[in-house]
């Protein structure tokens, strides 16, 4: 078999990573858009980031995750919104070490702002994020003709050039 046909299999496994993977940043922004106030309070925790970011980054952030989540499960632009996950998948990573390393009580604030009886950051909290970090790259890397709007806007082109 040549390269040609493993980096075709290898792009339709993606099909299943990114479908997933967009569900997880769709899951993930709603309680942030639909409450900016409570993820502004979860940003500020990390204490991270200077104050006069964090609404910034409160209000921006689950945009920025709706609209790639919303690219992988449309299949528009795929492998940029994979560097587009792979990119915050990073920065949650680092911030997740940055809370640990200052032994902070808290929750992530990834899907709720939830107390930390329920959701505490830990280094599983870290290995989760790592998975889906190498899912994104994987989606970046691979994800070069999977199904999706831009396959079947390149489908019905390719019948029209032909006819």
């Amino acid at each position: 078999m040549n390269k040609a046909f493993y980096m075709r299999v290898l792009s339709w496994i993606a099909l299943p990573v990114r479908l997933y993977l967009g569900g997880v940043f769709l899951f993930a922004c709603y309680h942030k858009i639909m409450d900016p106030y409570h993820f502004a309070i979860d940003v500020a925790t990390y204490q991270f980031l200077p104050l006069y970011l964090i609404n910034i980054m409160a209000i921006v952030m689950p945009w920025v995750e709706l609209a790639a989540g919303l690219m992988l499960v449309l299949g528009i632009r795929t492998r940029a919104a994979g560097l587009m996950c792979s990119v915050m998948m990073i920065m949650f990573i680092i911030a997740l070490m940055w809370a640990l390393h200052l032994e902070l009580d808290m929750s992530c604030g990834c899907f709720a702002s939830s107390g930390t009886e329920t959701d505490p950051i830990s280094l599983k909290t870290i290995g989760r994020d790592s998975v889906w970090l190498v899912m994104s790259l994987y989606i970046f890397i691979f994800d070069t003709d999977s199904i999706g709007v831009e396959w079947l806007w390149r489908k019905t082109k390719e019948k029209r050039d032909v006819s």
